[in-house]
């Protein structure tokens, strides 16, 4: 596992109810599911973030940085 350190939290598609996103893996599973609601130019960044990572060509910190910016360009990001 890649772990974010700290966490990115994240609001489900449930109402109310967040997720802290604390690896690459999880991250990727994320951005899968909001591809729908926002293939930004940041979400865009995150997922070939994190494809570095797991292609052990990119770096954790860049791909939760990555992650961050396209939660909030998706409207998932909480805090």
């Amino acid at each position: 596992m890649h772990r974010f350190s700290p966490g990115v939290v994240v609001q489900s598609d449930r109402p109310g109810v967040g997720y802290s996103i604390t690896d690459v893996e999880q991250a990727a599973e994320f951005l899968l599911a909001w591809k729908a609601i926002g293939a930004g130019p940041k979400w865009q960044d995150a997922v070939r973030a994190c494809k570095a990572v797991l292609n052990d060509a990119g770096t954790v910190g860049d791909a939760r940085e990555a992650f961050e910016k396209a939660a909030r360009e998706c409207g998932r990001l909480i805090g």
